[in-house]
């Protein structure tokens, strides 16, 4: 069985991460995966901070820890994926946080709007361009859950050891709408390692393969 991680963060590109990519992929070979996603965050306030430069300069500032943990995992024969965790500008104190698999470079360079979207929007442009959306941690205190109608999926199993993310009780949700269901660690700092993903029965190399595997379900929940 292999296991991957769908949910992970860089410091180089969030934020709130304090690992490196580089020392990331290294703890992950550590503890036994095979591969990650790179969904770092993807919000209004990265893209304002960096209001000189061209949309092609953000974008390549946006990919500096995927494209260091890709180089990395060839070193260590990690599978390492491009994913976004999205989130809007804040609805009064409210924030959802939502995990988009099959993102390539390319649509992130020709489509500068996609903050602009809202939901309804982002969830027509996931069809369009045959990505899967997947909304992260819903029932936290600052997130509400979306239609699910929008959706592909939840992420049933988050790792973070910080939040309180009633991990049981949206699954139970899950469970009872039919929603395909996710895990992931939310790697932010040391210790959030080996908390969350899936096992699979073949390698995971390409986001063609991960949304084949997501689509057919053929995965089992990690939940560390």
């Amino acid at each position: 069985m292999y296991k991957y991680d769908l949910h992970v963060h860089t410091k180089e590109t969030s934020p709130c991460g304090n690992v490196s990519a580089k020392d990331m992929i290294k703890i992950y070979k550590e503890n036994g995966y095979s591969g990650v996603v790179v969904t770092d965050h993807y919000r209004p306030s990265f893209f304002d901070n960096s209001e000189y430069l061209t949309w092609d300069e953000k974008i390549d500032d946006y990919l500096k820890g995927y494209k260091l943990a890709y180089s990395e995992g060839e070193k260590y024969d990690i599978d390492v994926l491009l994913g976004i965790e999205l989130a809007f500008k804040a609805e009064g104190d409210k924030t959802n946080d939502y995990l988009i698999y099959g993102i390539t470079e390319e649509l992130l360079r020709s489509n500068t709007d996609i903050l602009e979207l809202g939901i309804t929007g982002l969830s027509e442009f996931c069809r369009e361009n045959d990505l899967l959306l997947y909304q992260a941690h819903p029932l936290r205190k600052y997130c509400y859950l979306a239609d699910i109608t929008l959706l592909d999926g939840i992420e049933v199993h988050n790792g973070n050891p910080r939040h309180d993310s009633h991990n049981n009780e949206i699954e139970k949700i899950a469970k009872d709408n039919d929603m395909p269901m996710i895990s992931g660690s939310d790697y932010h700092d040391p210790g959030d390692e080996n908390r969350g993903g899936i096992f699979v029965s073949t390698r995971i190399t390409t986001n063609e393969e991960l949304l084949v595997i997501l689509k057919s379900k053929n995965y089992t929940l990690f939940k560390g």
